[in-house]
């Protein structure tokens, strides 16, 4: 089953939840744990992992915390998974060669490979503001595009 991990899935929430925010005014850990419901010490590993990425900005003092660096606009679902998960992929050959160690006999790697890219695709075209705003109709069309994959002309089979 391909799932997002538990710190990547509260990784977006909290990444929401910031850009949800009216003022979008720093807030610290705590308050983000406790209006998204989430133990103080991973949301606290989760926004020094996205602020040392570059997606957050870390603020110190009384009135300091986390904001967003850009825009919820520019920041994409497979941006976010990456630097909280690592690359989208959905198997080892498609993140790079030589991970596998069936890779040279592998009938199906070229299109695990496709499908991985295509599944990438589809997550670098929903944004923070996509998700934020709730609109469904905001990136269904470009997914729906993105997961045209193209097929190259198959061979007749033998019993053709």
């Amino acid at each position: 089953m391909f799932r997002l991990s538990k710190t990547t899935d509260y990784g977006i929430v909290l990444m929401a939840q910031l850009a949800s925010s009216p003022d979008r005014a720093p807030q610290n850990a705590r308050e983000l744990a406790q209006s998204a419901d989430l133990p103080i010490p991973m949301v606290s590993k989760i926004l020094k992992a996205l602020a040392r990425e570059g997606l957050l900005v870390s603020q110190r003092g009384s009135k300091g915390g986390y904001q967003l660096a850009r825009p919820p606009e520019s920041l994409t679902v497979s941006e976010m998974i990456r630097v909280l998960d690592g690359p989208v992929a959905l198997t080892d050959c498609a993140i790079g060669p030589a991970l596998c160690s069936h890779e040279s006999l592998c009938s199906v790697r070229e299109p695990w490979q496709l499908i991985s890219r295509v599944v990438e695709k589809a997550l670098a075209d929903v944004t923070l503001a996509d998700l934020v705003q709730r609109r469904a109709s905001a990136f269904v069309p470009s997914m729906s595009h993105a997961l045209q994959i193209e097929r190259a002309a198959a061979p007749p089979l033998a019993s053709e």
